[in-house]
């Protein structure tokens, strides 16, 4: 009995609160409010989880002009505001042109229904066929102005998109050009890379598609909103209602499918590198005879790609009818409590007939909401990214001096220069040494010892600690950078070639250099001969970092490309390291000519490199000068060099008796086969 009792009192209760809160949520206003604080908790929510998903880096909420009251997609977006208004406005007008389509057609079947339409009459049209034919025109012309005009919004930003990514581009490459080499060769060349590429490749995905998709929505529900609360403000909390569960739909889905596609794409990733790996081990896999064993497993692979894709498929279907059912399900609901209001007399039918269709429409287009908020958050945080690029120091611009037009002599002091890099003890300390101009002086000494990082400090690459680095008595740092490093010709141990032809890297410098000019240059380097016995000479690609060439020509074709510039100062770090000793000898033959009256500062590991030059430094650890002098000097003194000298000059006999008695060997074999 008190069972019943209590259950009669629940019953009784639900029904009251039910009773209560329709009679509430008739109430538009309070439809409207309860729609929009639910919607706004579950956008908040999903929000939050995209953020912290992609989360931006926490110096990039600035601009790069150091603005921080502009929001960032007015920052993004730049000086192409006016072309972001424009399509904003053709967004708009295009999906309210789109609605009334509907609510024309809705107005067609209310004519015939009721045989008239009072408002055409009114207007001189009393025919029921010319109104019929009146109402058909200006569905046709609807639907055409609606064509053109989301035609022209969807192109408008996507031009939008592809202008403001091709300027953040530009501009952020041009940037990074400037940056200092500190920063570069701290590992941080992968992040800038990224950056240009990656984070600012979403920019175009973003503003070409989002904005367009988010503007719609506004005008949807704009129109949804002012029309069921004041036509219809009875069943307006009909339209509201799916509204909330719409957004949350949206986003949930959209999670579950970004999860499963991060999986399709894992997937698809060791698919993609099995393959390369295979192709790239073609000799490995056939010297083992197991291509049946790369079958299976690239048919493993392939099974888990296609059931990864498989799930995606099958939830993005499952999406498209949850949400287009949910969209339509305001529909049933319109016509079932608006059609009851007209029977009652409570509304008239010419008002509820043309609305019936306008919430799916708007609702449909909720549908998108997890994807639109996702891509925005993702393509915030990638624009932070980009702005902190933007921000890092570039190359301290602290000289304005212009070298003076006369011929450069070629003199360079180092007078007490100390340098070390970030967190290590220092590399040279007060380190004083004279390069004469015109002349050739080697640096040679330990592994560590600084010989390069000289060459650094030269050409500003670094900049010193403390001391004085002079160029014909001028103070480095007080030159103009790029007129110095005009002045300073710099060839390394490990060149770098660019994708594209022999000659094409050869002029890299000197773009205006004739043909002439370039065999001329590449003859002094020892690179002319190996160049022509090429199908394609200078024409021929080196493929990504010079991929196509051995070593020691890659090293001769830089060396050429130093040549053709004609600096008065040359720099050669370790730049014949990977010729051998008879392309060595033939290339200092040509250096010596080409450095007749020019300052040669050579930097060399192998001895023989250097044997020739003017004057040869000694460096022991710290970047202390041990020795100096010529060859002959340092040999005869005994000392660091005489002992290096020794041990080299052992090596290569050593080598050479090798060589020869393998020639020998193999001579005899030859005779005895014949």
């Amino acid at each position: 009995m008190s069972r019943g009792l209590v259950a009669g009192a629940v019953t009784t209760l639900a029904l009251g609160c039910g009773w209560l809160c329709r009679r509430l949520l008739a109430r538009p206003l309070v439809g409207l409010g309860v729609a929009v604080a639910a919607t706004a908790t579950v956008v908040k929510r999903a929000s939050r989880r995209s953020a912290a998903q992609d989360p931006p880096d926490a110096d990039a909420h600035e601009s790069a002009d150091g603005s921080t009251d502009k929001h960032p997609l007015w920052r993004m977006i730049g000086p192409h505001k006016r072309k972001a208004a424009w399509a904003s406005l053709l967004s708009a007008t295009g999906q309210i042109v789109e609605a009334s389509m509907f609510v024309l057609s809705s107005l067609g079947v209310l004519l015939l229904a009721n045989g008239g339409n009072a408002t055409l009459a009114g207007l001189g049209i009393t025919a029921v066929t010319g109104q019929l034919a009146f109402l058909a025109g200006a569905i046709a012309l609807a639907c055409l102005a609606s064509g053109a005009l989301n035609y022209s919004a969807t192109a408008a930003w996507r031009d939008l998109g592809h202008e403001v990514e091709h300027d953040w581009r530009t501009r952020t490459h041009a940037h990074a050009q400037r940056l200092p080499m500190a920063y570069l060769e701290d590992e941080r060349t992968h992040h800038v890379a990224s950056v240009l590429s990656d984070d600012i490749g979403q920019i175009s995905p973003f503003l070409g598609s989002a904005p367009h998709e988010a503007i719609q929505l506004a005008t949807s529900i704009a129109m949804l909103v002012p029309v069921f609360t004041l036509m219809v403000p009875q069943i307006a909390w009909i339209a509201f209602a799916p509204i909330p569960l719409m957004a949350w739909l949206s986003y949930r889905y959209h999670d579950k499918a970004m999860t499963e596609q991060v999986v399709a794409g894992e997937r698809r990733a060791s698919m993609r590198s099995r393959i390369s790996e295979t192709l790239q081990a073609a000799s490995t896999v056939k010297s083992s005879c197991t291509e049946p064993h790369e079958d299976e497993r690239l048919t493993d692979l392939s099974l888990q790609y296609s059931a990864a894709n498989k799930r995606t498929d099958r939830s993005s279907a499952a999406q498209a009818l949850v949400v287009r059912a949910c969209a339509m399900a305001a529909l049933p609901g319109v016509l079932l409590f608006g059609g009851l209001a007209v029977l009652n007399g409570r509304m008239s039918a010419a008002v509820v007939t043309p609305l019936i269709q306008m919430p799916g429409m708007a609702l449909y287009r909720l549908s998108r909401l997890g994807a639109v908020t996702d891509q925005y958050q993702r393509a915030l945080a990638a624009f932070g990214r980009v702005e902190r690029t933007n921000q890092l120091p570039v190359e301290p611009e602290t000289g304005r001096t212009e070298l003076p037009a006369v011929p450069i002599a070629g003199r360079i002091d180092l007078h007490d220069v100390t340098f070390s890099y970030p967190g290590r003890p220092p590399v040279i300390s007060n380190l004083s040494l004279e390069v004469p101009a015109g002349r050739t002086t080697a640096i040679v000494g330990a592994t560590g010892a600084g010989k390069s990082t000289i060459a650094k400090l030269l050409l500003r690459l670094r900049d010193r600690d403390d001391g004085l680095i002079l160029l014909d008595g001028a103070d480095v740092n007080d030159l103009s950078l790029q007129d110095l490093r005009r002045t300073i010709g710099y060839v390394g141990q490990e060149p770098y070639l660019f994708d594209a032809t022999i000659g094409d890297n050869i002029r890299y410098g000197a773009f205006d250099a004739s043909d002439d000019q370039v065999t001329a240059a590449a003859r002094i380097a020892g690179a002319h001969d190996f160049v022509q016995a090429l199908p394609l000479g200078y024409r021929t690609p080196v493929g990504e970092r010079g991929a196509a060439l051995s070593g020691g020509q890659r090293q001769r074709v830089a060396l050429a490309r130093t040549i053709l510039r004609d600096p008065p100062v040359v720099i050669l770090d370790e730049a014949t390291s990977a010729v051998d000793n008879e392309t060595e000898a033939a290339i200092q033959r040509a250096l010596n000519a080409f450095g007749h009256q020019r300052t040669m500062l050579v930097i060399a590991h192998r001895l023989s490199t250097v044997r020739d030059a003017d004057l040869i430094y000694v460096l022991d650890k710290g970047g202390v000068p041990a020795e100096r002098g010529t060859h002959q000097e340092l040999v005869r003194q005994g000392g660091l060099y005489a002992n290096l000298w020794k041990l080299q000059a052992g090596e290569q006999t050593r080598r050479t008796t090798a060589r020869k008695a393998g020639n020998k060997a193999a001579s005899h074999t030859a005779k005895a086969d014949g």
